[in-house]
């Protein structure tokens, strides 16, 4: 049997945001005779918080309604998406039965045998509301290692009082008129421009033996571009939350983040707030699309965990229409259920039309094999020397050829 008491938990087992967090449990009522299943269940603190309805315990307690055959006890942990793969992979013994993840630490988990597979009815159930260009997120070797609650990517913001909707189709356009953010020194967002102009990674994204394409003519243009768009008095880098402050002093017009921000940018800006998908670039007279990196959060299920049936089961149903509707009304998490992506009240959001265009029109699915761990440090190096200006037009190719070169080796 595995270990699952609090006090080794609270004794340091947990790491990351974790070991900040209170555990608490909740029994829930059942029919005499029922089996007794314990469930650890980690989230980030937003979706338990009684400002948001405790979204989680209140899905939770409504599956144990729905489930009198068994008599669950909850237990609930708080681990963001990003980390909660870490934990799982280190020590899945001691960590949550069910647990929220983003798709790119996928191979984290699989790589430590940590992370079970949905199979059978369940997963018929999980693909007869997802496209299947999401469900590709979480599929490995043919296996589905989730269950998707929502999208994963970026998009623009800008005020309507200084640009109109055609302004923001073209990211040139708009420096015209106004002031424009973006992380440039992120590695998560500065592929976009490389994306747009052709460079690939790992072929169609899953294939380690087709390495990177951040070089050649097309990656050294962009790169040119790059400098040039640094040197813009009407671009701003968005830096340590430089981007949000700029739009509440009016310095900035116009940002890139993704859904988290959405209730800040809205406070903000109030009905000047416009979202949209990420606009073209004009390189060497022609238009290039920008290309975000995009993925998936999702629920997975311990391997390990001592009660698979009721965890899978459990895990379905945190990501059902029923529970992400909720999930979009007491949370703001943006739903991907293809059934409530065409109910008027939510496809009307401009932001749940703008991630989902983003997602389906000018993405890619960010690849999670394990050399794209390789990726990140070069190309956020490649922004940073711009910035720095130690990165000029006349050792642009030079710089390039290193960025592309590391993004292909193990050693960063």
């Amino acid at each position: 049997m595995r270990r699952r008491a609090v006090s080794a938990l609270l004794a340091g087992v947990m790491t990351f945001t974790l070991a900040a967090a209170g555990l608490t449990g909740c029994g829930d009522s059942a029919e005499a005779g029922s089996e007794k299943v314990r469930l650890m269940v980690w989230s980030p603190q937003n979706d338990q918080s009684k400002d948001n309805g405790e979204w989680l315990q209140t899905m939770c307690e409504q599956f144990a309604a729905e489930h009198p055959e068994w008599d669950i006890t909850f237990v609930y942990g708080v681990a963001d998406e990003a980390t909660a793969a870490g934990q799982v992979a280190q020590d899945p013994d001691a960590s949550a039965d069910v647990f929220m993840y983003a798709n790119d630490t996928l191979t984290t988990m699989t790589d430590a045998n940590a992370l079970a597979k949905i199979g059978g009815t369940y997963r018929e159930t999980v693909e007869s509301i997802n496209s299947e260009e999401l469900m590709d997120s979480l599929v490995m070797d043919d296996d589905l290692y989730g269950v998707p609650f929502t999208t994963n990517t970026w998009y623009m913001y800008y005020d309507k009082s200084v640009f109109s909707e055609e302004d923001v189709k073209n990211l040139d356009t708009m420096l015209e008129k106004g002031v424009v953010s973006f992380p440039f020194v992120n590695s998560w967002y500065l592929p976009s421009f490389y994306l747009g102009n052709g460079c690939t990674l790992f072929g169609d994204g899953t294939d380690e033996s087709a390495g990177v394409d951040f070089g050649g003519e097309n990656a050294v243009a962009v790169t040119d571009y790059l400098i040039d768009l640094e040197q813009n008095p009407n671009f701003k880098i968005d830096d340590l939350g430089s981007g949000i402050a700029g739009l509440r002093d009016g310095s900035i017009n116009a940002m890139f983040t993704g859904s988290w921000d959405a209730n800040s940018i809205k406070e903000i800006l109030g009905d000047n707030m416009g979202v949209a998908s990420l606009p073209s670039y004009t390189l060497d007279g022609e238009e290039k699309q920008m290309l975000a990196y995009a993925g998936s959060k999702a629920f997975g299920v311990n391997s390990n965990t001592d009660y698979p049936v009721q965890a899978v089961a459990l895990a379905v149903y945190l990501g059902s229409s029923e529970a992400q509707k909720a999930h979009y009304e007491m949370c703001g998490t943006i739903p991907c259920s293809t059934e409530l992506l065409e109910d008027p009240a939510i496809s009307s959001d401009e932001v749940v039309i703008a991630q989902n265009d983003t997602f389906n029109n000018t993405s890619i699915l960010q690849p999670f094999v394990s050399k794209m761990n390789n990726c990140w440090t070069p190309v956020e190096n490649m922004g940073k020397g711009i910035r720095n200006d130690n990165i000029t037009h006349d050792n642009s190719k030079d710089q390039t050829e290193q960025m592309n070169d590391a993004m292909n080796s193990d050693g960063i």
